[in-house]
This record gives C-alpha cells, sequence and structure tokens, in this order.
C-alpha cells in the first residue's frame, strides 16, 4: 500500500466541509423549531402550518391528484356497509 498515494488533504476538506454543513443544518433545525414554537404561542395550529408547507412543496397536478384520492377513498369507505368485525375493534 505504500506505493497508493491518498490525497489527507483533500479527504480533511471533505469531511470538514459535510461536518460544517451538518452543524449549519442543525442550527437551521432549531430557528425552524423555534419559529413554530412562535406560531403556537400566538394560536396557531403547527400541524396545519406543516400541512401547508407540504402541500405547497407539491405542484397543482400532484395536489389535486391527492385530494382526487382522498376524496375518492372517503366517498367508498362511506358507502360500504358497515362491517361487524370493525365495530367491535
Amino acid at each position: 500500500m505504500s506505493d497508493i498515494t491518498i490525497p489527507g488533504g483533500k479527504i480533511r476538506s471533505f469531511v470538514e466541509r459535510i461536518e460544517n454543513l451538518d452543524t449549519e443544518l442543525q442550527e437551521l433545525n432549531e430557528q425552524k423549531k423555534e419559529v413554530f414554537s412562535e406560531a403556537k404561542g400566538e394560536g396557531f395550529d403547527v400541524k396545519i402550518l406543516k400541512e401547508i408547507i407540504k402541500l405547497r412543496k407539491q405542484d397543482q397536478d400532484e395536489r389535486d391528484e391527492r385530494e382526487s384520492l382522498l376524496d375518492l377513498y372517503m366517498r367508498a369507505m362511506d358507502a360500504a356497509p358497515a362491517d361487524k368485525a370493525a365495530k367491535a375493534a
């Protein structure tokens, strides 16, 4: 193995950059928690805010498809006769 040269400086550079990004991510996640906490303190429902954020990440076609499937499944479930075994649970 002595004839193989491993660029230790380059490896260190990548590792340090990744470590710095991990630190930045932790800081950003902490800031995100603080914003959710602030919103909750002002009376907003955090679950709903997270759902809005999730929906805004989707394009309109994805949202429409999801809403259509949800509506279809809910109507199918409502139209189905009640199962006695499910009621017992």
